[in-house]
């Protein structure tokens, strides 16, 4: 048995475009820190627009 391993703190996070409100990515990452503010694409506008970590 592997007594030594341990599981990474994950979690799944959606980004939710602020025009839109859409939910276009999913991303996995660890556990804490402050909330993400990225410029992605928005299919439905057609451009990049600022989207905002959104959790489940």
């Amino acid at each position: 048995m592997a007594a030594g391993k341990k599981k990474k703190k994950v979690e799944t996070v959606f980004l939710v475009c602020e025009e839109t409100g859409d939910y276009n990515y999913t991303l996995k990452r660890k556990v804490g820190g402050e909330k993400l503010k990225l410029s992605k694409y928005s299919p439905r506008l057609r451009k990049h627009t600022v989207h905002t970590e959104k959790k489940k």
